[in-house]
Formats: C-alpha cells, sequence, structure tokens
C-alpha cells in the first residue's frame, strides 16, 4: 500500500519557511497554490515590466493571498511597500503578510518545530495568536466592495 503524498511534498520551495507554512496547510486540508501569480506593480513608457510582486501563496477558499517574510528589517520594509502597491492597483485583490513572529508562534503553536530549535529573539512569551485569515478592514471604513468601487 503507498501512502499519497501531500501537497507540499511535490513543491519545490524557496526558503524553508514556505515548506512549513505548506505543511501546516495541508495539515488543515487547506488548499493553496504556490506562486500562482505575478502582479505588475511599475511599467516603463513603453508598458513593460519593471516591477512585480509574486506573493509566496493563494488561498482559494479564502480568495486570499499571503506573503511570508521571515527575512531581515530591509526586506520586510520592501516587502511591505509591494503588499501596499499591490492593494493600490489592485483593490480587489486580498493580500496579507506573514511575518517572523506570526511565522515562528505558528511552527510552536501546531508542533511544527520545537521551540529550542527557534531563533526567538524580540518575541514575547504570550500565547502564540492564531492565523487570521480574515479580511483585514477597509482604511477608509467603507467596506471592501464600496472601496473597490470608487477606486
Amino acid at each position: 500500500m503507498t501512502i499519497a503524498q501531500l501537497p507540499h511534498e511535490h513543491v519545490r520551495f524557496a526558503h524553508n519557511s514556505e515548506r512549513q507554512f505548506a505543511k501546516l496547510l495541508d495539515f488543515y486540508a487547506i488548499q493553496w497554490d504556490y506562486e500562482p501569480r505575478t502582479f505588475v506593480l511599475q511599467t516603463d513608457r513603453a508598458g513593460n515590466p519593471q516591477q512585480a510582486f509574486t506573493p509566496d501563496f493563494y488561498l482559494p477558499a479564502y480568495d486570499l493571498y499571503i506573503e511570508i517574510t521571515t527575512l531581515n528589517q530591509k526586506l520586510v520594509t520592501k516587502k511591505n511597500r509591494k503588499a501596499r502597491r499591490l492593494q493600490e492597483l489592485y483593490p480587489h485583490v486580498n493580500v496579507r503578510v506573514l511575518y517572523q513572529r506570526d511565522y515562528l508562534h505558528l511552527l510552536v503553536k501546531y508542533g511544527l518545530e520545537p521551540p529550542s530549535q527557534l531563533v526567538t529573539d524580540g518575541l514575547d512569551a504570550a500565547e502564540p495568536k492564531p492565523l487570521d485569515l480574515a479580511p483585514p478592514p477597509s482604511r477608509s471604513g467603507a467596506p471592501p466592495q464600496a472601496a473597490a468601487e470608487s477606486a
């Protein structure tokens, strides 16, 4: 009898944090796609892409893109800027950035890595927060649909 492989076992991830996150999604049977779409953020005068953003995951059931950032602060700032620009240009697209502290809390909470193996400098000892996949509230205070129509 052959044991079926989980989806995360069929993908070559750019970073171990992405593999671990996919493993968690598989465990909870949450369907996901890895880097399924690239969004053009800036073009030159001829219309050629100059800057783009490819979020790490898309969760179809939540209509949500997730970018995992476990790297240094300079790269976090760059990813935040790209995520904000994506929202400006594509207001109908939901994207969330999962930060290092959030990722580490998930690893510990769901037992993917023992706490002793993690670098937790700067993390508080509070109970890890669950991953909230609900869309963030609209900045304008208007419902997401109204915000998208006014853009």
